[in-house]
């Protein structure tokens, strides 16, 4: 804490140099995280945007009288960055000292952006291979059945549609507004959909703000200062949109059927949310949501979070998130939230980009990120209760882990019919806190028996390579049924290409909705099984095509 300085009105001040410090004088109540406790020696919070730190004082009805602060206490925040906070010690006379420290937002995810009965798209277009015209098409196919405008000043009709010459010719009372039209033309835009036609809700999906230069930087800080004024949630900009139930406000493909029991995608990247949906796709991963925050020059993946939290309905939401992260802008918030939807009985998996030096630099030129350590990010995960990985296909194995049953302990039934991808993965399952216990006794030999000479059931069960879908399914049953120290049940079928294996994929769905104990299968054959695997994931089957993944990804959900 600063030493105390006179204010010009003869009081004392007291000035701090973090929230934190604030905090931690006992004799202040913060207001905006508590209510006030008492009229005397009260913290009042007051946010500005100013760029560098900065000591003011105000009398009360100066703040009152200024309309760029905004009184906590009287209503909410409204400034994203570099907020000025004024303490009010009220002895004799309200006395300000003001501090400057980042504060995020409010919660300003709104209905209008979850589910808007009317849509404007600023800069629609036919072509369908550009932004505009796929964000127009992904509209038009999705399940939007809202009013859909579309505004562009060169054209009449887009993909169906009749065309509104400018923003200045919509009518008023439109929910949400999604622009893609370049960066210089998105302040005006912004303006006048948001003061004048009412819009409630923005997505830009545009490039060119802070992640390109100063001057985009100033273009963004003017837009989420028009939005957040007006309390309009802004997702973006620099972002490729945000896709859920009700409609597909995305402009990239493909965009897969969202419904409950699939997983809500929150990512920094637009690229990295697209990549992981097309692996998740051909694996049977499902999902509910997309949310790309792009710069979260409002809208971050904290506040994102902190809706789901406060919003959540278990007989419809999702309850496996999935995250790729650059900037943690406001950890506590994080941990907070995602802490409160573990114990609502949701799982989150992320990776965190820009640990290391250079990834850090990477990630500042990509979306304006602040750095994180390694051992910063790794402290929050594990206050959050958040799996931690390291690449796409570990963050889509662990999701994919999450969705199915969760085993009651560690211990595994190996079944396959390929005793080399069996060992490792017993070595794997080993590796990663598993157990893969041995079966003897009375049960063992009469499952040998019911085999194929040469067969093994000491777990691993390997059926052999000319073991029948039959075969299959009976080795399921004894480690279902007969042998209590199994906890889960890992099963790999491949083929070597001399016929179909539609018959043991249509077992292994059959056993994953009659067995009492999970089921986790691996297809390894992604080229000669390819028509078998599609069929098993259109069946609602998920499915790992290598067993250490698979390994890795329980080792991961275990150390929770």
């Amino acid at each position: 804490m600063r030493a105390s300085r006179p204010h010009p009105g003869g009081h004392l001040a007291e000035h701090f140099d973090s929230l934190s410090q604030v905090c931690s004088a006992s004799k202040y109540t913060i207001s905006g995280r508590r209510r006030f406790y008492n009229a005397r020696n009260t913290l009042f919070l007051a946010a500005a945007d100013f760029t560098t730190p900065e000591i003011h004082y105000f009398w009360l009805p100066q703040i009152l009288q200024c309309p760029k602060y905004t009184i906590s206490g009287r209503r909410r925040f409204a400034w994203p960055r570099n907020t000025l906070f004024l303490a009010a010690v009220d002895d004799k006379a309200p006395i300000f000292a003001a501090i400057n420290h980042p504060l995020n937002p409010i919660q300003m995810i709104t209905h209008a952006l979850i589910n808007p009965r009317s849509i404007a798209v600023i800069g629609g277009s036919n072509h369908i291979h550009k932004p505009g015209g796929r964000l127009v098409k992904n509209l038009i196919e999705g399940p939007f059945t809202g009013d859909l405008y579309i505004v562009n000043p060169k054209e009449r009709l887009i993909q169906g549609h009749p065309v509104t010459r400018s923003v200045n010719d919509l009518p008023t009372g439109i929910e949400l507004g999604v622009l893609a039209v370049s960066a210089a033309h998105c302040t005006e835009a912004v303006r006048v959909l948001v003061e004048e036609k009412g819009v409630r809700a923005i997505i830009i999906i545009s490039a060119g703000f802070s992640e390109e230069s100063t001057e985009g930087a100033a273009i963004e800080r003017e837009i989420c200062r028009i939005c957040t004024a007006a309390g309009v949630a802004l997702i973006g900009p620099n972002c490729i949109g945000l896709a859920n139930p009700h409609h597909h406000a995305v402009f990239t493909s493909p965009v897969p059927t969202l419904g409950p029991g699939g997983v809500d995608l929150i990512s920094a990247s637009g690229g990295v949310a697209l990549f992981i949906i097309e692996c998740a796709l051909t694996k049977g991963l499902r999902f509910h949501s997309l949310w790309s925050v792009g710069n979260a020059a409002q809208t971050g993946i904290e506040e994102v979070l902190e809706y789901m939290d406060e919003h959540f309905d278990p007989s419809t939401d999702a309850r496996i998130k999935a995250l790729y992260i650059e900037d943690i802008r406001d950890a506590e918030k994080l941990v907070r939230h995602a802490a409160s939807l573990v114990r609502k009985g949701c799982r989150i998996a992320a990776i965190k980009g820009g640990t290391t030096a250079d990834g850090m630099r990477a990630s500042a030129m990509h979306t304006g990120a602040q750095p994180t350590s390694e051992e910063e990010v790794a402290a929050i995960f594990r206050r959050a209760g958040i799996v931690r990985c390291y690449s796409r296909e570990e963050l889509i194995a662990v999701a994919c882990a999450f969705a199915l049953p969760r085993p009651q302990g560690k211990s595994f039934a190996v079944v396959t019919h390929a005793g080399g991808a069996g060992v490792i993965l017993t070595d794997a399952l080993v590796r990663c806190g598993m157990k893969v216990p041995a079966y003897r006794g009375a049960m063992a030999d009469e499952l040998k028996a019911r085999l194929l000479p040469g067969a093994s059931v000491a777990n691993p069960i390997d059926i052999l390579g000319t073991g029948s879908a039959a075969d299959f399914g009976l080795a399921i049953d004894y480690a279902d049924q007969h042998f209590p120290e199994t906890d889960a049940i890992a099963v790999i079928f491949g083929s070597i290409g001399l016929g179909k294996i539609t018959a043991a994929v249509d077992v292994i769905l059959e056993k994953m909705q009659t067995c009492s104990k999970p089921i986790y299968p691996i297809l390894p054959s992604v080229l000669n099984t390819a028509e078998e695997i599609a069929h098993f994931v259109r069946h609602g089957g998920i499915t790992f095509p290598d067993e250490v993944t698979l390994a890795q990804a329980l080792g991961r959900m275990a150390s929770l």
